[in-house]
């Protein structure tokens, strides 16, 4: 088995689990717990577990979220491949939102420059950057920036969202499962992504493969309330069929 393989399966046991022995995962893997413990760190600093004493435990189990940074330098090309396949559901002209996350800035940043766009935004670190695009009118929703992921949220913001509607919204997600839904791990984004869903005609969900089967804290969403879920190849293919079955198109980048 390859080491990204035995990785994943790592991280899906710890889901599944709540914690990751590695003394455990050495004996099932028939490896030695040296190889097991560079794992946990390959894991770690990818920001899905969090090294504890005998093991780790995945970071939504703890509470964690990681900052803006540390999430933006991890899974680069898979955020990159997703945000390219996702051009595809972009309309010739319109409007859309884009949600705040790392994935979602990345398409941002390959946004094409020959459609004439309305781009409604809460994520204040996109403006800068789209604001200067001829082709683009900058829509940005006001409210209360949360510091750990630069969005716009609160009261200020979902007032916006209420009298705004757009042709497609291009979502992140924290976690999505079969069982719980869309979700994250802030109540003041989960209401706003909730009201973007309600303010589009269309949801595409950009989320890599290490989202699914994952749970938060704060639910925005059914699966169904997805139209499309832009994902990566690392999607293992019984999460893939789960997802599927409730109702959005999954497509794999």
């Amino acid at each position: 088995m390859y080491a990204q393989e035995r990785q994943r399966k790592i991280a899906e046991r710890a889901r599944a689990e709540g914690r990751a022995d590695v003394a455990e995962l050495a004996a099932d893997f028939d490896v030695t717990t040296e190889t097991v413990r560079r794992d946990l760190t390959v894991l770690e600093r990818q920001g899905l577990l969090r090294r504890v004493h005998g093991g780790a435990i995945p970071v939504e189990r703890l509470g964690f979220e990681p900052g803006l940074a540390d999430r933006d330098a991890v899974l680069t090309a898979e955020k990159e491949r997703i945000a390219k396949a996702a051009l595809a559901e972009l309309p010739d002209e319109g409007s859309i939102l884009l949600d705040a996350g790392t994935t979602t800035a990345r398409f941002a940043e390959i946004l094409p420059s020959d459609r004439e766009l309305t781009v409604v935004t809460n994520a204040v670190p996109l403006v800068a950057s789209l604001a200067v695009r001829p082709q683009l009118t900058v829509l940005l929703l006001g409210g209360k920036v949360r510091g750990r992921t630069m969005a716009a949220v609160e009261d200020w913001t979902l007032r916006a969202l209420a009298d705004t509607y757009v042709d497609v919204a291009f979502l992140g997600t924290n976690g999505m499962s079969a069982e719980r839904g869309l979700t994250t791990p802030d109540t003041g984004e989960a209401a706003v992504k909730r009201a973007m869903i309600h303010a589009a005609r269309r949801v595409v969900v950009l989320a890599d493969h290490t989202k699914a089967g994952n749970d938060c804290l704060a639910r925005f969403g059914d699966l169904s309330d997805a139209d499309v879920i832009v994902t990566d190849s690392g999607l293992a293919p019984e999460l893939e069929e789960q997802l599927a079955a409730a109702g959005p198109e999954v497509v794999r980048s």
